[in-house]
């Protein structure tokens, strides 16, 4: 029999690690209290039972699969190939600088559904259940008890990404580079598309009363254009060529404009989206087709177009042919910003675009963008309502329906969820 001494220690302690000869006396004293959580160090049960308790600890991840709490939160969980299920998510225990919000517009990125559909993007491979969506805003529930700038109620846009703060990367402002970064549904870290989520203070940013919460989420993909046309230098001497006219190519053209870009020129296979660029005010669209061999002939198309050079050009698609046409089409001297990511590997002139001195500049997420996307918004600078075509609630027939839409295409360029 154990010592009552040695039992006031293991009451002190919430998990106690005991050899397994000593188990059945504690388990009848303790267990049966609920006061410790007693783990056999020889059974395969403990390894189990230390990687449950490190998953409900894990901030990074953002929450944990099921747990009861004052109001069940769902989540849309990523299952596998095709399948989302909306099930129990247990939120972390809310930081001292941490706020609670109550999430009320999320929109579906093509990364998501690339998840969806293929469980990877580039490097990041879905290994387990993972909550889906990122592009988000919502209402503040609770604060942490730091917390100075927000208070319940506030509206805000969340930028998704927590980086380290510490790597050289982030000392120098690159914070979107950092090794360690936790991003929203990038795996393993969980997504948005939640009742409600935990998110640091200071990575939320208030909305100005003139934008709304659909407004607000939309701040990520255009936080995409933003931080491309900042890369690339866009001034009122610039002249664009944009790859795509896809949802971030639509915001990198108004980006551009905003920046002060004079002449906009898009290209699609689209014939759809190009009329919806033409509403948004591109100034020339180019239609082309999915054949390499026609880039030659498409180059000069857009030149024609243009009326003159092409200063900088921004692949929004990323694909071999995408990436061929921009390097050809850019004048001497000129820019060409790769941003979308549709191919892994590519095969592109790189020595005669080497040889014109045309720069090769990457585009990875943002840095530093929620600011000047809400000033953009709130001014009216930018306008990405219209960008919005479709519109769902948060059901599983519905979660389901909205994915689907958003993977078909066609007239669908941001589908979005109101919680």
């Amino acid at each position: 029999m154990l010592s009552s001494h040695y039992l006031e220690g293991c009451l002190s302690n919430s998990t106690l690690y005991v050899p397994e000869v000593f188990a059945d006396c504690i388990c009848e004293q303790l267990i049966k209290k609920g006061r410790v959580f007693v783990l056999l160090l020889t059974t395969p049960y403990y390894f189990q039972l230390v990687r449950e308790r490190e998953r409900e600890r894990d901030m990074g991840k953002g929450g944990s699969h099921g747990g009861e709490e004052r109001e069940e939160n769902m989540a849309a969980w990523l299952l596998g190939v095709n399948t989302l299920k909306i099930q129990p998510f247990k939120l972390p225990t809310l930081g001292p600088d941490d706020v609670r919000v109550r999430m009320k517009a999320v929109g579906i990125c093509g990364s998501d559904v690339h998840y969806l559909k293929t469980l990877r993007l580039a490097d990041f491979v879905v290994k387990e259940p993972m909550v889906i969506g990122h592009e988000c805003a919502g209402i503040i529930e609770e604060v942490g008890s730091e917390v100075k700038k927000l208070v319940v109620g506030d509206r805000v846009a969340l930028e998704p990404g927590i980086s380290c703060w510490r790597c050289d990367l982030c000392k120098e402002g690159r914070y979107n580079l950092c090794p360690d970064m936790k991003f929203f549904a990038t795996p393993p870290v969980h997504g948005s598309l939640a009742n409600q989520v935990v998110h640091p203070a200071d990575l939320c940013f208030k909305l100005p009363d003139n934008v709304s919460l659909e407004e607000g989420a939309m701040c990520e993909p255009l936080s995409v254009g933003v931080h491309a046309c900042r890369r690339a230098n866009i001034g009122p001497e610039t002249n664009v060529l944009i790859m795509g006219a896809g949802p971030i190519g639509l915001v990198t053209m108004l980006s551009a404009r905003a920046f002060g870009a004079p002449k906009i020129a898009i290209v699609d296979v689209d014939e759809t989206r190009l009329s919806v660029a033409r509403r948004l005010g591109t100034d020339e669209i180019v239609k082309v087709s999915t054949d390499i061999q026609d880039v030659a002939e498409e180059v000069i198309q857009i030149n024609r177009a243009m009326g003159g050079r092409v200063d900088v050009t921004f692949d929004c698609a990323g694909f071999n042919k995408t990436m061929s046409t921009a390097l050809n089409a850019t004048r001497p001297g000129g820019k060409v910003c790769l941003i979308g990511m549709g191919h892994h590997e590519m095969t592109v002139p790189l020595t005669p675009a080497a040889a014109r001195e045309v720069d090769v500049i990457g585009v990875f997420r943002y840095k530093n963008t929620w600011p000047l996307c809400l000033e953009f918004l709130r001014s009216g600078k930018i306008d990405v309502k219209p960008l919005i075509t479709h519109r769902f609630g948060f059901s599983q027939e519905e979660v389901e329906e909205a994915f689907e839409t958003s993977a078909r295409g066609g007239n669908a360029i941001k589908v979005m969820f109101n919680l």
